[in-house]
């Protein structure tokens, strides 16, 4: 199924990935009869979790985010405002990783499976953007991972764009120019073990 299929005329960039998020799970269990698998760590429980498979792993669905969740640590610490777009991304859903395709390849976009995984997130984007002023570089958070080893897709955090990047490099094709048409231009990829 394709995201562009789905109307996502006039809704915010939280509404979209809400929707997106959904659908995929609706789409998931309407293709294999069941929920989304992911694999879980017993010690890490997550509210997407739904029920337990076996040991190692459990059904999921997007469930919203109700916490406070916030970037100040990184604002804060790194004196780098976090684009609003990132922000409305990672404080959206708990959700194990979407699997998807764009026209340039298959992805994962990243989701926070639980607050403590959030926190885990924002020291990989620190220590990302740490890495990028060291290279003097611009600012790019990352919110994607694609099948190619160490490619990301990352947002300008200046401009909004998103981008593909080699980690470590300056981001080289522009994939959209903002997340909400990045999403809207993905199609579901189901990816099964």
């Amino acid at each position: 199924m394709k995201s562009s299929e789905i109307n996502f005329e006039n809704l915010t960039l939280n509404e979209l990935i809400w929707k997106f998020g959904q659908n995929y799970v609706d789409a998931y269990q309407q293709k294999f009869n069941t929920l989304p698998i992911a694999e879980i760590d017993p010690e890490s429980t997550s509210p997407c979790q739904v029920s337990a498979t076996d040991d190692e792993n459990a059904t999921w669905k997007a469930i919203k985010i109700v916490d406070e969740l916030d970037f100040d640590n990184i604002n804060n610490a790194l004196n780098v405002e976090i684009h609003q777009d990132i922000k409305t991304y990672f404080c959206t859903m708990y959700a194990d990783s979407i699997h998807a395709q764009h026209e340039d390849g298959k992805l994962s976009l990243l989701f926070a499976w639980n607050h403590e995984d959030f926190l885990r997130l924002q020291e990989n984007i620190i220590g990302h953007i740490m890495m990028k002023q060291r290279l003097k570089q611009k600012i790019t958070i990352f919110f994607a991972v694609t099948d190619e080893e160490d490619m990301i897709v990352s947002l300008d955090n200046d401009s909004g764009e998103v981008w593909l990047e080699r980690v470590g490099c300056e981001p080289h094709r522009k994939l959209a120019d903002n997340v909400m048409s990045f999403i809207s231009s993905l199609s579901f990829d189901f990816v099964t073990d």
